[in-house]
């Protein structure tokens, strides 16, 4: 029978987590109810659970997510698990298991992080980061290894946040689109690092977005393209597919779905819906279902996809 949580905000949610606790391992039935919840809300259950029963509900699903339980898709545990979490806690988890990924650093997923969060939220995640680890996840970005251009992009981004209050100038936009037109396309050989790094460092991601902008409508085609056309080596191949993923949306990153939905459901789920279908002509729930196989993570995903801002 599907649960019903009808908690107001002044609720103990007593009652529901004895209804988690009294299902746990079959926690399909619960996506509907979880979804459902605020990040507020989830922050909540999660503390009301850990003083009835003494467990962290998020080791449960964790735990789960690595059993092969019947009723329950570890897939949806490991989603679930990153939805009841905190953002900053959530994408500090997300940050270091882009690091330590087995055959490659996830760089995807990072620049995901410091291209898609503001200033605020990114200086939390650094604290969650270091609290969680005892490192500092700037540090442990130039310690990669082997050493990978996307490193000083990485970094680069990450030290724009200090600037991501600052007004956008259309002005400085303009200069910047012109400078990286001169030093890339305008000019014979390989793309200037130290200008590209330079903007990247000192200007927020809207100012970045704003350049990008004015110069395709100085020279009439995206930045992107003038980095395909010219002699790409390292440096230009990670540039380009860290455009191609923060600005254009675009990823070959399979777990890149669970991420983007769960860290954006709150925030910008219409905004999401709006541009997959613009972008790809059919709706993101259309795609979900004909992608995504029947079952709790499919599910899961379309819960999200249902959630408005």
């Amino acid at each position: 029978m599907a649960t019903k949580i009808l908690a107001s905000s002044s609720h103990s949610f007593e009652n529901e987590c004895k209804e988690i606790h009294e299902s746990r391992g079959r926690w399909n039935h619960l996506i509907q109810t979880l979804v459902t919840r605020t990040q507020l809300e989830c922050r909540r259950i999660r503390e009301t659970y850990k003083d009835m029963y003494g467990e962290d509900l998020i080791t449960l699903l964790q735990k789960s997510s690595l059993r092969n339980q019947p009723g329950v898709s570890p897939k949806t545990c490991a989603a679930l698990s990153l939805w009841m979490l905190h953002p900053h806690e959530r994408d500090a988890i997300v940050a270091r298991e882009a690091l330590l990924q087995d055959n490659d650093t996830n760089h995807q997923a990072l620049v995901e992080i410091f291209v898609g969060r503001k200033s605020s939220h990114i200086a939390l995640i650094k604290q969650a980061y270091l609290s969680k680890y005892k490192t500092q996840l700037d540090q442990d970005i130039i310690n990669i290894e082997p050493p990978h251009p996307y490193q000083k992009i990485l970094v680069a981004l990450s030290t724009s946040h200090k600037a991501h209050q600052a007004d956008v100038n259309q002005h400085t936009a303009k200069c910047d689109a012109r400078r990286l037109y001169e030093t890339g396309e305008g000019s014979p050989g390989a793309i200037d690092e130290g200008t590209v790094l330079e903007i990247f460092t000192k200007r927020s991601i809207p100012h970045l977005k704003l350049t990008f902008s004015c110069y395709k409508h100085i020279y009439g085609h995206d930045y992107t393209k003038s980095i395909t056309d010219v002699n790409s080596g390292e440096f230009e191949d990670a540039l380009k597919k860290i455009l191609f993923a923060s600005i254009k949306g675009m990823t070959a990153d399979r777990g890149a779905i669970t991420r983007v939905m769960v860290s954006r459901s709150e925030t910008e789920m219409d905004e999401i819906q709006r541009v997959f279908k613009e972008k790809y002509g059919i709706e993101l729930r259309e795609t979900i279902c004909n992608s995504i196989p029947s079952g709790d993570y499919r599910d899961f995903l379309l819960a999200l996809a249902n959630k408005t801002v």
